[in-house]
């Protein structure tokens, strides 16, 4: 039975690529670290672009950045060498134009092939070159005198590159795999019921079209995945990561779990906070509380703006564990976060009698030991942390409630490590595991929710506490750099803070960006009367949290900053937000950074300077950041722009880079995805899981995470 890079053994659903002819261990092997193995792996390993040989053009009639075929007789060649070693090759085909074939790798025996009226078929995208059109390496051919040159009868399709492997070789053994493509009785997994009214040709036609497409295939439909052929296959991937979610989701809901049905804990938290819950924390926290009542695990993602007050909702989520007699654990990515977290909680918390533990990194020696005696005896009742709360040595006592913050900043793995603290079994065996609560500041578009999250139920806190004053932003160019200092003089000057946040820490030559360590020593010499402070990911622990205490006491009126500040940080009187290049970080990031002010009252601004010229995205990015503050438009304008791979993280493993599918481009598919999806589980379980052993296989899903 074959393995996989990680050593895995994998079932095979079809034939395996050795059957292939010309297939050796070698290429074998080159295959699986790919992880093609079987016939099926070929069929689904689908062209990135295609090339037009079907027809000649004139070489008069060639286009700049338009690919194309000609054919003609070699006039000059050329072979010199002006800072690395090239060989020119002039063509011509009697339409009065000549063409230039470029090299900058060959080896001697081409030189030699390329006589004066030799004739040449070749294949390439022509640029303006110093004397007229020129073609940089074609693919080509030389052509004996009596040979007509042989066109062919359909696009050629051209993959995805494989480390040793040539491109003709495995155009080769992709062909091979597809004459062995069974009948479309034996091959289509969707009953003909739920197909009707797609509108979508069957799998076998899909495959077929996309691999070798006709002539007159609509080239353009297919480049940009809109094909009817890539959209059948776009809605069967789809579907299978959906049944996938969807299995996870029902064998964790067969699990065993604490029902906390008391509330008055939660309930005496509310009424000592300070401030009033907004509706949306209402909505959500009642929806939750519904949730824990019941004996099987809760699964909930909770994202909401920057904010929004998603750790009130944790907070008296995790009474409900506790007024239980049970322990409840929140993590976050950072110790900073975490530790905001910490200090928020212990003013929340404690009032009430409720013990609050921290673990961190840093925690050690007796301090330590003390913490993990606490969190085994049950004596703390709410533990908060980093990774730490995830290793060996840390044994909880009675886990309910894992809260989980900034969720995609986690893999799959550490978030799984959390949960597993807390199970644990029941009398008569069966597993009992604890309920699950994921936190994102970071707002997921709801067609990306539908698709990433088909295990969890998520839930939105969409409204922002009363008295926050919206962030006014601007973008202006990094010309205008001097008329920010005399600003950032000013609003410190009348007791405000302000953050210049730079994207690499030292100087590049490589990259236009102004560094957090020169733009810390240029800023402490502009503005002497200021305390000027500085945080990047490379300082030591220790020293970064000192500075960012210091900064949030107001013993720091500037802070310079590498984006290391933009989750968590929480400073009311900060009042201006300066971020340098700003056209180098995505729209998710630019938001993040900004919602570090407008936590206080007072009216506050986000300066976005930009280098010119801007590309096409990033003006779009800027000017979206500077028309809303709305994070779930900006999500969704996000989603747009960049696809949907960044904005989940590592959230489930391989879900951003399907074969076909693009969330963005196919959201329209993915209501009939669930539609058909929940139809199966209904009513043909075995042909659901057909669908995602052939999509997905043997891959781990990672149930829950």
């Amino acid at each position: 039975m074959p393995t996989r890079k990680d050593g895995a053994t994998v079932e095979l659903p079809s034939p395996p690529i050795s059957a292939l002819r010309g297939v050796g261990p070698r290429v074998a092997e080159k295959l699986a670290a790919r992880g093609l193995l079987t016939l099926q792996d070929l069929w689904l390993q689908l062209p990135r672009q295609y090339e037009d040989r079907t027809a000649l053009t004139p070489i008069r009639l060639l286009q700049p950045g338009v690919a194309a075929q000609v054919e003609g007789t070699v006039e000059a060649v050329e072979r010199g060498f002006r800072y690395r070693p090239m060989l020119r090759v002039a063509i011509s085909d009697g339409s009065h134009a000549t063409l230039v074939l470029r090299f900058f790798h060959f080896r001697a025996a081409q030189v030699a092939q390329f006589q004066v009226g030799a004739r040449v078929l070749c294949y390439g995208t022509p640029k303006p070159g110093q004397h007229g059109l020129e073609i940089v390496h074609p693919s080509y051919r030389l052509l004996a005198d009596a040979d007509a040159a042989a066109l062919g009868d359909s696009l050629d399709p051209v993959y995805p590159t494989i480390e040793g492997i040539g491109p003709v070789s495995l155009r080769r053994l992709i062909g091979q795999a597809l004459d062995r493509l069974p009948d479309e009785a034996a091959l289509e997994l969707l009953p003909r019921e739920l197909r009707d009214g797609l509108q979508l040709p069957s799998l076998r036609e899909a495959l077929l079209t996309v691999h070798r497409p006709a002539q007159d295939a609509d080239v353009a439909a297919l480049l940009a995945g809109r094909h009817p052929a890539q959209r059948r296959l776009a809605l069967e991937e789809l579907l299978a990561h959906h049944l996938s979610l969807r299995r996870q989701r029902l064998a964790q809901q067969a699990h065993a779990a604490p029902a906390l049905k008391k509330a008055a804990l939660a309930q005496r938290l509310r009424k000592a906070l300070p401030f009033a819950l907004t509706g949306a924390q209402q909505r959500v926290f009642e929806r939750i509380r519904v949730d824990l009542a019941n004996p099987h695990p809760m699964l909930r993602l909770v994202q909401g703006d920057v904010g929004s007050g998603k750790t009130v909702v944790a907070a008296m989520t995790a009474m409900l564990a506790v007024e239980a007699g049970k322990q409840a654990a929140l993590m976050a990515p950072t110790e900073l976060l975490a530790e905001q977290h910490l200090t928020n909680l212990r003013g929340w918390l404690e009032p009430l009698g409720v013990r609050v533990a921290w673990l961190a990194g840093k925690v050690t020696g007796k301090a330590r030991a003390k913490v993990l005696e606490e969190v085994a005896s049950g004596e703390a009742q709410m533990v908060v942390g980093t990774h730490a709360l995830m290793q060996e040595g840390v044994a909880f006592r009675d886990l309910a409630l894992a809260i989980v913050d900034e969720q995609h900043r986690f893999g799959v793995h550490q978030r799984l490590a959390l949960r597993d603290k807390g199970t644990g079994s029941v009398g008569n065996g069966d597993a009992i595991v604890p309920h699950q609560l994921v936190m994102t500041a970071t707002p997921i578009p709801r067609t990306l929710a539908m698709a990433a999250y088909a295990d969890l139920d998520v839930s939105a806190i969409d409204e922002l506490p009363p008295g926050r004053t919206p962030v006014q932003t601007v973008a202006l160019s990094a010309e205008r750099r001097p008329e920010l200092v005399e600003r950032i003089r000013k609003a410190c000057a009348e007791g405000r803070q302000a953050y210049w946040v730079c994207t690499l820490i030292d100087d590049s030559d490589e990259v236009i960006a102004q560094a957090a360590q020169s733009t810390f020593e240029d800023l402490s010499k502009r503005l002497p009367e200021l305390r000027v402070g500085l945080v990047h990911g490379r300082m030591k622990a220790a020293e970064k949290q000192a500075t960012m205490r210091a900064f949030k006491g107001g013993d720091i009126d500037l802070l310079v900053a590498t984006t290391v500040i933009e989750v968590g940080v929480d400073v009311p009187n900060a009042s201006l937000m300066i971020v340098e290049n700003a056209e180098r970080l995505g729209l998710a990031q630019l938001h993040q950074l900004r919602g570090r002010v407008g936590r206080g009252s007072a009216a506050s601004s986000c300066v976005l300077l930009y280098q010119s010229p801007l590309s096409q995205m990033a003006r779009q990015r800027l000017e979206t950041m500077r028309e809303t503050n709305d994070g779930f438009v900006i999500a969704e304008k996000d989603l747009q722009l960049r696809g949907p791979g960044e904005l989940l993280g590592t959230r489930q493993t391989g879900l951003a880079s399907f074969r076909v599918a693009d969330l963005a481009r196919d959201a329209d598919l993915l209501p009939q995805v669930q539609r058909i999806g929940e139809q199966l589980l209904a009513q043909s379980p075995q042909l659901a899981d057909r669908i995602v052993a052939r999509w997905v296989g043997s891959a781990v899903r990672f149930a829950g995470a």
